[in-house]
């Protein structure tokens, strides 16, 4: 499913965010990639999301070599992906219905289908009754559940979010996390980037430890 060999990621500089990293990561699995502030973290996510290009070694999600993908392709990959962002990069001018809509008309959807499944994936997160809403009229909590249905409307075979919960009290930060185990729970593969040991202990998922940039467990 993701499949690591010797990755390394260089930025002009000299500065090595990830340097010889290899790992395996099995359709179906949890898995939470842990560690400082820096190790590259961020890095790894977003080289798994095809955002950033490796400097040296192969990566290989679903099967494609995203080390030597053409550009041209990278959209095509995406497609497979839900990607969420601490961030979550809401678009503020649309209603919540409509931010969900987005990647379903990207994808070119009859517009009845598609909003047939935005509604369903409101639904899944708690948000149907504020499809109409603003972002800006949402909790934060909402408004990560709001990008959880945008990342999963295309019915992604992997969902890879970056520290999901930093913005988010204990109690939204826990119903985030137990999304992502329902998702999981469906077969549904599940990579997140978090410094959280709290969360790491109660859902016990398989971890990657990283060490400024070098894999150590």
């Amino acid at each position: 499913m993701i499949v690591a060999s010797n990755l390394s990621k260089r930025y002009p500089g000299g500065y090595e965010a990830l340097g010889d990293v290899s790992f395996a990561i099995e359709a179906g699995q949890m898995v939470f990639i842990t560690g400082h502030s820096g190790a590259g973290k961020t890095t790894l996510v977003k080289l798994v999301a095809s955002i950033e290009r490796p400097t040296a070694g192969s990566l290989v999600v679903n099967g494609q070599n995203l080390s030597a993908l053409r550009r041209s392709a990278i959209p095509y990959v995406r497609r497979h992906l839900g990607l969420i962002f601490q961030d979550q990069k809401l678009l503020f001018d649309r209603s919540a219905l409509d931010n969900v809509l987005l990647p379903l008309q990207i994808a070119g959807m009859p517009r009845r289908e598609a909003v047939r499944r935005a509604q369903a994936a409101l639904d899944k997160v708690g948000l149907l009754a504020r499809e109409k809403a603003r972002p800006i009229a949402l909790s934060g909590g909402e408004q990560q559940r709001l990008a959880i249905a945008r990342a999963v409307v295309n019915r992604p075979t992997i969902l890879i979010a970056d520290e999901p919960t930093g913005n988010l009290d204990a109690e939204s930060a826990g119903d985030i996390l137990e999304l992502f185990a329902d998702f999981n729970r469906v077969g549904v593969t599940v990579v997140v980037a978090t410094h959280d040991q709290n969360w790491i202990e109660r859902y016990r998922p398989n971890v990657l430890r990283l060490d400024h940039g070098r894999l150590v467990a």
